[in-house]
Formats: structure tokens, C-alpha cells, sequence
């Protein structure tokens, strides 16, 4: 069986999100920013009149911030029945990978932190770190986004 994933950058690194949790990508937007949300939240953007949270993953991983260029995008993701917006230096391409070139995350680097790490994807000569975006943020915080949105 094939997984498909949508990949993109952050820093030199390659990360994929399985496809049937992407709503959509899109260019950088209007963000509004919003008083007393964490550090790695931009704020709020209205999508199709759907007011959702954008969240920096550069910030979210504690990676260097850089500047914003012509191929920084918004993935857009359901995170249980929360739509959220994640910024990403680019989008490079959709990937189809079998199951049996998917392997577990190492133990060695596993922790409460890196929860959302699904696992890893060899893909030609590459290794792809697979996400889960819905673990990205942590109960209270998914609770805190959703007041904020409300």
C-alpha cells in the first residue's frame, strides 16, 4: 500500500504531511496578529470567510527565523476539527511512498517534543521526516487557538 504525502521545506530539512489532512496551500496572506497566543502563532487570516489560526512551524520547532521569500507557503491542515494554517519555507512536490520504505522514528530521538514525528520516508536518495500536524500543538493549546478563533 502507498501513502501520499505533500512535502516541504524548513531550514535545508524535507518534511511530508499525509495529503488527506492538507485542505489546501497557499501563498503568505494577511495575518492579523492577536494578543496573548504563544511565541510560534502568527495570528488569525480569514480563508474563504473562514477566520483560522497560522501557526509558524520555524518558530514551533525552535529553528532560526528567516526572512519571508516569493516561496513561503501556507499549508492548510484539519487538526481535530480545527482548521489551522502552517507557515513553511516552501512546498516542493507530492510524493506517493509505499509502506514498506516508511520506517518508525528512532527511540533515540523520541520525546514528549517530538510526539508529531510519525516517522521517516526514504524517498530516491532522501530521507523525509513524516509529521503528524495534528499532534503539532498540544491539547491546551489547540483549546487556547480554538477560544481564539471563536
Amino acid at each position: 500500500m502507498e501513502n501520499q504525502f505533500v512535502i516541504f521545506k524548513l531550514e535545508e530539512e524535507h518534511y511530508g504531511v499525509n495529503i488527506v489532512t492538507v485542505e489546501s496551500i497557499i501563498k503568505v496572506q494577511e495575518i492579523t496578529k492577536m494578543p496573548h497566543v504563544p511565541d510560534f502563532v502568527e495570528g488569525i487570516t480569514n480563508l474563504r470567510g473562514v477566520v483560522i489560526p497560522v501557526i509558524d512551524l520555524r518558530k514551533r520547532f525552535s529553528l532560526p527565523q528567516t526572512v519571508e521569500t516569493k516561496d513561503t507557503r501556507i499549508i492548510v491542515v484539519e487538526m481535530n476539527g480545527v482548521m489551522a494554517g502552517m507557515v513553511v519555507d516552501a512546498v516542493t512536490e507530492v510524493v506517493r511512498v509505499p509502506e514498506d520504505n516508511i520506517e518508525p522514528p528512532s527511540p533515540m530521538v523520541s520525546s514528549v517534543d517530538t510526539a508529531f514525528i510519525t516517522g521517516i520516508a526514504k524517498v530516491d536518495k532522501r530521507l523525509i521526516i513524516l509529521l503528524d500536524l495534528s499532534k503539532v500543538l498540544t491539547g491546551a493549546e489547540k483549546e487556547h487557538l480554538q477560544a481564539v478563533v471563536a
